[in-house]
């Protein structure tokens, strides 16, 4: 078996381990990877969530994701409490089980075969990704659904935001939620881009390594995967400083914030 363990932890914060020590508990033969996202980023974990599960790969697969921000209620919370796990079944059979908060489900509310709550308790400690939701997925992947709730309604999910940041890779490319389909620019086409305060020039291409050196192309990107009809494959424009860094020309700009197409 294969888990993918999203979290916003931190890279190499030790919460990474705890995590895993409990979920080897019930798996103990299991190929665990870990992911960090950065703090309460609920984009990035849908996005990866998505990338990781919606694509091909290890067929026995779990994604346990954990990015919590508290944010459902603004007053005080009582016992730890937040939000709350829920378990999907992709349309590929992959398991999926995490928290549901912002948009951590967005990416993946239309290629469910199931999708709903899992009844746990939603408190009794700050670390529930390590002591309250590892026997609550063990129990699931062992196809014990006792625990299954009431089925959430993809339309009370948020939608894509299609105009973010989803992720800065380590080369400094830029993955947005911008669709590739929605460009009607021919190859080539000068645009020009505002991400927070900065604004640069960029050249709109069908491939990013089609461009010169030096140039910054906004292209369709690595990422994506099918269209929950089983049509067009999904693609998310990037922006790609060729021989340079596209993140330190916007001014190294945090995940989540916004991309504006100004020309």
């Amino acid at each position: 078996m294969y888990i993918c363990v999203i979290a916003d932890y931190g890279t190499g914060d030790p919460a990474f381990t705890e995590v895993v020590q409990r979920l080897l508990m019930a798996f103990p033969h299991a190929q665990v990877h870990s992911l960090s996202v950065p703090p309460f980023s609920t984009l990035a974990t849908g996005f990866w969530i998505a990338q990781l599960g919606l694509n091909p790969g290890y067929s026995d697969r779990l994604i346990y994701h954990n990015c919590a921000p508290r944010q459902d209620d603004p007053q005080s919370r009582r016992d730890n409490e937040g939000e709350g796990l829920t378990y999907a079944l992709l349309s590929n059979n992959v398991k999926v089980v995490g928290v549901n908060a912002g948009y951590t489900l967005s990416f993946i509310k239309h290629h469910t075969k199931l999708l709903k709550v899992v009844n746990v308790s939603r408190g009794g400690s700050q670390f529930r990704s390590r002591d309250v939701f590892p026997p609550a997925a063990a129990a699931i992947v062992n196809e014990d659904f006792t625990l299954l709730g009431d089925s959430l309604d993809p339309e009370q999910i948020p939608d894509i935001p299609l105009d973010r940041i989803a992720w800065i890779d380590g080369y400094g490319n830029i993955k947005t939620t911008i669709p590739a389909h929605t460009m009607n620019l021919e190859p080539e086409t000068k645009v020009v881009i505002r991400i927070g305060d900065v604004v640069s020039d960029a050249v709109y291409s069908d491939g990013s390594f089609k461009v010169p050196e030096g140039t910054l192309a906004f292209a369709p990107g690595s990422s994506g995967w099918q269209s929950a009809s089983g049509g067009e494959q999904i693609r998310w424009m990037e922006l790609f400083l060729r021989g340079g860094n596209a993140w330190e020309r916007f001014g190294k700009p945090r995940v989540n914030q916004r991309i504006t197409q100004i020309a």
